[in-house]
C-alpha cells in the first residue's frame, strides 16, 4: 500500500530577484511501513522534501498524496490539523521545552486533542516504555544525556500514534554509541510498529539502517537503492 506519492513535485522559493528551485519534478513512491534515508549534498533538496512530506510546506506544482490526502489542496488550517494527526517530527537538536519534564514534553502534542487525562497518561507511558525512558519520567532536559533527550523527542513524535515519522539528522548531535542506539530504535518503529519513516542524514552508518536510500542532487532523484539492512546485528 502506498503511503506517500510524489508526482512531478516542484518547489520554488523567491529570494530577492532570484527564484530558487530546491526540488524539480520529483517522482517518488513510499510504501506504508517503509524506512527511507534521504542523502545528498547541501542544497540537494533533502530537507525541502522532508518538510513537504511533514506538511510543514506545500509544493509549488505537482501532486503530493499522503495517506490519500492531497497536501497541496489543503488550506493552512487544514494542513495544520492534518499534520498534528498524521506526522511525528524528530529534530536533530531535540527541541525539548527546558522547563518541562520528560513526561510533560512527551504529553505536549496530546494537549491538542479532546482527550481525558487518563488516556493522555496511558499514551505517554506507552511511548516512554517503547523508547526505553520510563525511568526518566520526572527528569528535565538538562538532567538527560543527548541520547536520552533524543529518546524523549522520539517518544513525543510517536505519542499521538502518527502513521508517518520524519527525522532530520536525528543522530547528528550524538556520539557513536548513542547514535547506534537511536537508529536501532527508529528501525524498530518501522519494522515492528509499521510506521513509515523518512530520515535526512549525511551519515552512511545511520543510512545503513534504512530499507531504502534515496540520493538527491540539485533537486532531482539520482539514485534509489533498496537494501537489506545488517546494521541491527
Amino acid at each position: 500500500m502506498n503511503m506517500i506519492e510524489c508526482r512531478k513535485i516542484t518547489k520554488q522559493y523567491r529570494k530577492g530577484a532570484n527564484v530558487i528551485t530546491p526540488l524539480q519534478e520529483l517522482d517518488l513512491v513510499i510504501e506504508k511501513g517503509d524506512f527511507l534515508a534521504l542523502m545528498g549534498p547541501s542544497g540537494s533538496g533533502k530537507t525541502t522534501l522532508l518538510n513537504l512530506i511533514a506538511g510543514i510546506d506545500s509544493p509549488t506544482s505537482g501532486s503530493l498524496l499522503i495517506g490519500g490526502a492531497n497536501i497541496g489542496e489543503l488550506s493552512q488550517s487544514e494542513l495544520s490539523d492534518w499534520r498534528a494527526a498524521n506526522v511525528g517530527y524528530v529534530f536533530q537538536l531535540y527541541n525539548l521545552v527546558p522547563v518541562l519534564t520528560a513526561y510533560e514534553n512527551i504529553e505536549l502534542p496530546l494537549l491538542l486533542y479532546s482527550m481525558s487525562a487518563s488516556e493522555r497518561h496511558r499514551r505517554v507511558e506507552t511511548a516512554m516504555n517503547l523508547t526505553g525512558i520510563a525511568d526518566r519520567h520526572d527528569h528535565y532536559p538538562r538532567q538527560l544525556s543527548g541520547g536520552q533527550e533524543q529518546r524523549v523527542a522520539i517518544a513525543r513524535a510517536i505519542v499521538a500514534d502518527p502513521d508517518i515519522i520524519v527525522a532530520d539528522e536525528p543522530t547528528g548531535d550524538l556520539d557513536a554509541e548513542s547514535a547506534r542506539s537511536i537508529m536501532q530504535l527508529l528501525s524498530r518503529l518501522s519494522s515492528e510498529l509499521g510506521k513509515t519513516l523518512v530520515m535526512v542524514t549525511h551519515d552512511s552508518k545511520s543510512a545503513a539502517y534504512a530499507k531504502r536510500i534515496l540520493h538527491l542532487d540539485k533537486g532531482r532523484l539520482v539514485q534509489d537503492t533498496t537494501q537489506l539492512s545488517e546494521a541491527l546485528s
